[in-house]
C-alpha cells in the first residue's frame, strides 16, 4: 500500500508517544501487538506511517532530528521504545503566535518551553516544506488555547493541499466555515480534540450512557484531572481553557438522557502536579437515583500515562484520514471524527460511532452506509464521507 507521510505541529509528549509507537509496532507480528484498536486499516499498518516534517518552538528541539527531539525536555512521557534511528527529518522552527502562554516563563526550564531564538516561518515557508516533504496529513498537536496558531497551520494545510487532523480543542472540523473550505479543496478533515484510548472522557461518556440505558437518573457529576506534563502546566492559564472545558463537557453531555444544568456538571483540567509528569489522574463522581427514587453514588479513580493513551487513537485516525485521501474524498470524515474526537461536528454515542467507523473502514458503499446510519440516534449528514473528486 505504500507509506503515509505525516507532518507534526508540536514535538511534545504526544508526538513522542506516537513516534515511539510507530517503531515499536513496525517489526511486530499481529498476534504480539497489544494496545491497538486496529492492526490494519485499508492495508496500512502502524509501521507504514512516517514523519516527513515537524515544527516546534523550543530551542532544545528546533534543529534536532525528530528521533532525538522527542526525548528532549520538557517531554516527560514514558519511554517504551528508545532505539529509534535517525530519519533525516529536522525539526523546523514554527510560528509562535498564541502557542506559548507567557506564564510558563516563570517555571523551571526543565518543565516549561524555552523559546528558540530563530526566525519564525511565513505561511509560504510552511507550505513549501509540506509540499517538498510529500506530506499527506498535517497533525495539530499545539498546546490548548492556541487558536491563532491552529488557524495558521490549517491555512497552511489548505494551501499545501494536505489533509488535516486537529488533535486539540480549537474548533476546525466542528466549525462549518472551516469544514466547507476543506470540502471545497477535496481535502479530508478529522477533528476536534483527540480522545484517549481509555481516558477520562471516554470512561465518563460510557458511564453516562450506562446510566441512561439502565434507567438511572443522573443528577450531578464532576470530572477532576491532575497531571504534571506541559499540557497541564499550560492550562494553569485559565484564560486558555474555554474551548477545552466546552469540548470535554459537551462530549459527556451529548450522551446523557437529559442535559444537566451548568451548576450540576463540572468537567475539566484541575491542577498541575509536577511529580506526576505524564501520568494523569482522573477523579469522577456521579450522583443519581434509581428504582424507587433511591439515591446512588459512584466514584472512580483512573490513572493513565497520558500521551501513549492519545497515541493509541491517533494512529487509527491517521490511517482513516489516508483512506479518505485514497478514495478522493474531502471534507469532514464524520464517522472517525465522532469516534476519535471529543468535539466532532456531530456527536454520536460511542457504540454507534464505532459502527460508523467500522463501516467506513470496510469501504461500504454510500447507499449501504446510509441504511446503517439511518438506524442510529441521529440521521447521517448528506456529506458523511465528504465530497468526492470527479
Amino acid at each position: 500500500m505504500g507509506k503515509i507521510t505525516i507532518a507534526l505541529v508540536g514535538v511534545g509528549n504526544c508526538s513522542s508517544a506516537l513516534i515511539q509507537g510507530l517503531h515499536y509496532y513496525s517489526n511486530m507480528d499481529r498476534k504480539d501487538a497489544i494496545g491497538l484498536m486496529h492492526w490494519e486499516i485499508g492495508g496500512y499498518r502502524p509501521g507504514d506511517i512516517e514523519v516527513g516534517a515537524a515544527f516546534d518552538v523550543d530551542r532544545r528541539k528546533v534543529g534536532r532530528d525528530v528521533s532525538e527531539a522527542i526525548f528532549e525536555k520538557p517531554n516527560c512521557t514514558t519511554v517504551f521504545c528508545s532505539d529509534i534511528p535517525k530519519g533525516g527529518v529536522t525539526v523546523r522552527m514554527g510560528r509562535i503566535l498564541d502557542g506559548y502562554s507567557e506564564h510558563m516563563r516563570n517555571y523551571d526550564r526543565g518543565r516549561a518551553f524555552v523559546l528558540a531564538n530563530a526566525l519564525e516561518p511565513e505561511q509560504a515557508d510552511v507550505v513549501q516544506i509540506l509540499r517538498e516533504s510529500g506530506t499527506d496529513i498535517l497533525l495539530n498537536y499545539l498546546p490548548v488555547g492556541s487558536e491563532q496558531a491552529t488557524h495558521f497551520y490549517a491555512e497552511c494545510a489548505l494551501e499545501a493541499g494536505v489533509a488535516f487532523i486537529n488533535c486539540i480543542p480549537v474548533f476546525i472540523a466542528s466549525d462549518p466555515a472551516w469544514a466547507k473550505r476543506f470540502q471545497e479543496k477535496t481535502l479530508p478533515l478529522i477533528g476536534d480534540d483527540i480522545k484517549s484510548q481509555l481516558g477520562a472522557t471516554i470512561v465518563h461518556r460510557m458511564l453516562s450512557d450506562l446510566f441512561k440505558k439502565r434507567g438511572v437518573k443522573l443528577e450531578r457529576t464532576y470530572q477532576l484531572n491532575t497531571g504534571g506534563n506541559t499540557d497541564f502546566l499550560n492550562m494553569l492559564n485559565r484564560s486558555r481553557l474555554a474551548s477545552k472545558k466546552q469540548s470535554k463537557t459537551e462530549s459527556v453531555q451529548s450522551v446523557m438522557a437529559q442535559r444537566l444544568d451548568d451548576d450540576n456538571i463540572h468537567i475539566g483540567p484541575s491542577d498541575y502536579v509536577p511529580w506526576q509528569k505524564d501520568n494523569k489522574l482522573c477523579f469522577i463522581r456521579m450522583e443519581g437515583k434509581l428504582f424507587g427514587d433511591v439515591p446512588m453514588h459512584l466514584e472512580l479513580r483512573l490513572s493513565v500515562e497520558d500521551s501513549p493513551n492519545s497515541a493509541g487513537v491517533i494512529v487509527d485516525a491517521i490511517r482513516c484520514c489516508k483512506l479518505a485521501l485514497d478514495r478522493n474524498e474531502g471534507g469532514v470524515v464524520y464517522g472517525p471524527s465522532a469516534y476519535f474526537m471529543k468535539h466532532p461536528p456531530r456527536q454520536y454515542p460511542d457504540d454507534e460511532a464505532y459502527k460508523m467507523t467500522e463501516t467506513y473502514i470496510k469501504g461500504t458503499s454510500q447507499e449501504k452506509f446510509n441504511k446503517v446510519t439511518s438506524r442510529l440516534s441521529q440521521p447521517a449528514p448528506s456529506n458523511l464521507y465528504g465530497s468526492r473528486r470527479t
